[in-house]
């Protein structure tokens, strides 16, 4: 059912009571129950974004708008609730690959890694490392055939086999903070 972002498929995964009080909580801010870019901001309290920051969040929400209708309705809510919280490691890096893909061609380059690291650096205020640092980082190691460029099956291979690197994936594009504001209700800004 939820197979177009790599989240389990089905929705058995996340118990009655978790889906209740997930779409209790998707009403509540979205009573239209259709999701659009703006309100997406909204619940996020995510306002006066870098330009780099506005495009993440963009990609983030179309990445989770599975039938590209600019909305995010609640099974496409679920689906992606469903990953970040019961996800396996494959499915959580099928979706990063999406995420960091973001013209769609089937491969991340080396603009696109630093462009999306560069936001999520701008709203998560992480600076261990610059994006270049980053991204060279991930092509030397996972870009076997050194075309700059990295494929599906080059990301999670490469990714997968090397604990170092999965960790600094994961810390970096952890989506549990976007979690815990939407089950914690909207941020307020101080």
């Amino acid at each position: 059912m939820f197979d177009a972002m790599g989240a389990a498929g089905s929705a058995d995964d996340i118990n009655a009571m978790e889906i209740h009080h997930w779409y209790t909580k998707f009403m509540k801010e979205c009573p239209s129950g259709q999701l659009c870019l703006h309100e997406f901001k909204h619940v996020l309290d995510l306002h006066g974004l870098t330009p780099e920051a506005n495009s993440y969040v963009e990609q983030v929400f179309h990445t989770f708008d599975m039938n590209k209708d600019g909305f995010i309705d609640f099974l496409e809510f679920i689906a992606a609730i469903n990953l970040v919280i019961r996800g396996k490691i494959d499915q959580k890096l099928k979706w990063y690959f999406k995420l960091y893909d973001a013209d769609g061609n089937g491969c991340i380059d080396k603009k696109e890694l630093v462009s999306i690291f560069t936001a999520i650096q701008a709203i998560n205020g992480h600076t261990d490392m610059s994006a270049e640092e980053f991204t060279n980082i991930i092509f030397q190691k996972i870009d076997v055939n050194n075309d700059g460029e990295l494929t599906l099956e080059e990301f999670i291979t490469g990714v997968e086999r090397d604990e170092d690197l999965m960790d600094l994936i994961t810390k970096n594009f952890d989506l549990s903070n976007v979690l815990k504001v939407i089950q914690n209700g909207r941020r307020h800004s101080i």
